[in-house]
């Protein structure tokens, strides 16, 4: 009898899996939906990889210098936004130069914002941080860079003082994009 049993409970196991297989149909052509979900995106980059900033023409006029870079955005056509900010986030070394984050009085570094494509530039001078992120282009709602990406710049200005060492000094600037 139990010989039996176990036959049985084979059998029906093969009879439920049986039906799922010849449900199945195959023929000569089949067909699938796509779907894609796009989301808002945004990638930067920086294409002057060392921003030498020069003297003017006579002494002791403003050194300055200009950073370009790439970029590609797409905002949420609802509510999206996004930015383009920098940072300075290795001042200038060694110390007793320029300087973002302590500079000597008067001695203030800035730098002025353009774009060829989407966004919105920052309006005249603005005031680099070493603690904080700071404008340099903004993005609205439904907003599409070209395919091959936008460009823009950030041309700076930093004061020649007479009481700077001579001498080789370096800083890093990040650069970060967004959008939403």
């Amino acid at each position: 009898m139990k010989k039996h049993l176990n036959l049985a409970l084979v059998l029906g196991v093969v009879a439920i899996v049986a039906p799922s297989l010849r449900a199945q149909t195959f023929g000569p052509t089949g067909a699938t939906s796509l779907s894609v979900a796009v989301a808002a995106e945004a990638a930067i980059s920086v294409t002057t990889a060392t921003t030498n900033l020069t003297a003017g023409a006579t002494a002791f006029t403003n050194y300055t210098g200009s950073t370009s870079f790439s970029y590609k955005v797409r905002t949420s056509s609802g509510s999206g936004s996004g930015s383009i900010t920098l940072e300075i986030t290795t001042d200038f070394a060694p110390t007793g130069g320029p300087s973002v984050g302590s500079p000597l009085t008067g001695d203030t570094i800035s730098y002025t914002c353009s774009t060829s494509g989407v966004g919105t530039a920052c309006t005249g001078s603005q005031t680099p941080s070493t603690t904080a992120q700071t404008n340099v282009l903004s993005f609205t709602k439904n907003i599409h860079s070209s395919k091959a990406g936008d460009s823009g710049s950030v041309s700076w200005t930093i004061p020649d003082d007479p009481a700077y060492p001579t001498g080789t000094y370096t800083a890093t600037a990040t650069f970060t994009i967004s959008a939403t």
